[in-house]
């Protein structure tokens, strides 16, 4: 299967940090703030609403065209040849982890997935960015940043199989558990921060969450609290165009990334299918956080080229036309493209490459059928510390009730 087109210290001090220079897609306001620890300048202007594409920062084109960007170059400045070919390898094996996931659901083989089909480069990028020892607080879609933490991608099925409860230890990779409720991870990614920063730590924290849940209260919440307290953690929205069914048009009147401005801290776009690009605002973003100066909050503008779940069918609400638009900036293509202008990797290094997603998806296939099933009765246990009647009816009832299906297959 072919996937390369289409992975004790000083208190922390008050600060505003500088803002990145973004614009709207729609709406009738661009507002660019910039800010340093002792000044702030906003200035707001009139626009007219337009189709023109939105001002986001880019270091990669659609074509793969390297572009110069004064604030944030610096931050990839000494990337190698080598790092940027293990950008692409981490963004293809991640495609082809999440094909194969998409593909066991429609097999049967689990019982719901969410693609991350067209995200791999604000995910990969971004968590390229993170240090061993920040801590990352995933939704259920962050599939390419849970590899850059080092999680087995094959932990991540268990949940979507139906063989656990989505379980694996947090500590060990720095990497939550995949939260379900839209927008909670923000609430704990919020006070996470604030007691790294208690303790005197000097890493940060980055919570991840979509456009539609930027409307949930959870967020606003997790906005005020790290705003006031000056909490080390990055806010990173994938603003992929669509909540389930809901275009962002529907969720806001200004661009996402405007937002933080209501609450006292920067925000930035950022062209969610660069992986440069990405990088280097997380990295900023991230040693913004770390060096006291607060949140900050990053819109990631990219696009779910896939269905928001298995159970979706997007064809109901959007047209081929965007779809068709989009692939066009594939994030993985436009790195190839780089690659191969640069000559920073050559037929060789595809071919293995192609060989190397063959086997993880055979990995993949083998590991989910090959999930044992849970004990029958366990979802009893453990529900309280010591026996309960009412458990105890409820196991006997659930005993009698798989007994009967011996029964039947006895006659």
């Amino acid at each position: 299967m072919t996937v390369d087109s289409s992975a004790a210290s000083e208190p922390r001090r008050s600060a505003a940090g500088k803002a990145g220079t973004t614009g709207s897609k729609t709406g009738t306001k661009r507002t660019t703030r910039t800010t340093s620890r002792s000044t702030t300048r906003t200035t707001t202007r009139s626009s007219t609403r337009t189709s023109a594409e939105p001002e986001l920062v880019q270091l990669l084109t659609p074509e793969g065209k390297r572009v110069k960007n004064a604030e944030y170059d610096a931050y990839v400045a000494g990337i190698t040849p080598e790092e940027l070919r293990g950008l692409y390898r981490d963004m293809v094996l991640t495609r082809r982890f999440d094909a194969e996931a998409t593909a066991l659901q429609r097999q049967g083989e689990l019982g719901l997935w969410a693609s991350l089909l067209g995200q791999e480069a604000a995910q990969i990028g971004s968590g390229r960015a993170t240090r061993e020892d920040d801590y990352v607080f995933p939704t259920y879609r962050e599939h390419g940043v849970a590899w850059c933490r080092g999680v087995d991608p094959t932990n991540l099925l268990g949940m979507f199989r139906g063989v656990n409860h989505g379980g694996w230890d947090p500590n060990s990779n720095n990497f939550h558990l995949y939260t379900i409720v839209i927008g909670a991870q923000t609430l704990h990614a919020t006070g996470y921060a604030m007691g790294i920063a208690k303790d005197g730590a000097d890493s940060a924290v980055i919570a991840y969450f979509g456009d539609g849940a930027s409307s949930q209260g959870d967020v606003a919440e997790s906005f005020t609290f790290s705003a006031v307290y000056n909490a080390p953690v990055v806010f990173f929205c994938q603003n992929n165009q669509w909540a389930i069914s809901e275009p962002t048009e529907k969720q806001t009147r200004v661009p996402l990334y405007q937002r933080a401005q209501g609450f006292g801290f920067p925000g930035v776009r950022v062209d969610g299918n660069d992986v440069l690009a990405c990088l280097a605002v997380t990295r900023w973003a991230l040693e913004r956080a770390r060096s006291g100066e607060g949140p900050t909050l990053v819109e990631a503008y990219t696009y779910r080229m896939g269905a928001h779940t298995t159970s979706d069918d997007p064809t109901r609400y959007r047209g081929d036309e965007e779809r068709l638009a989009w692939e066009a900036k594939d994030p993985i293509l436009r790195l190839r493209r780089y690659l191969e202008a640069s000559n920073h990797a050559d037929d060789g290094f595809f071919t293995e490459l192609e060989a190397e997603s063959e086997a993880l998806g055979r990995r993949v296939r083998e590991a989910v059928r090959a999930m044992p099933d849970p004990d029958k009765f366990a979802i009893f246990e453990n529900v309280y510390a010591d026996g309960h009647a009412l458990v105890d009816e409820e196991r006997a009832q659930f005993a009698a009730y798989q007994a009967s299906f011996a029964d039947v297959e006895g006659v």
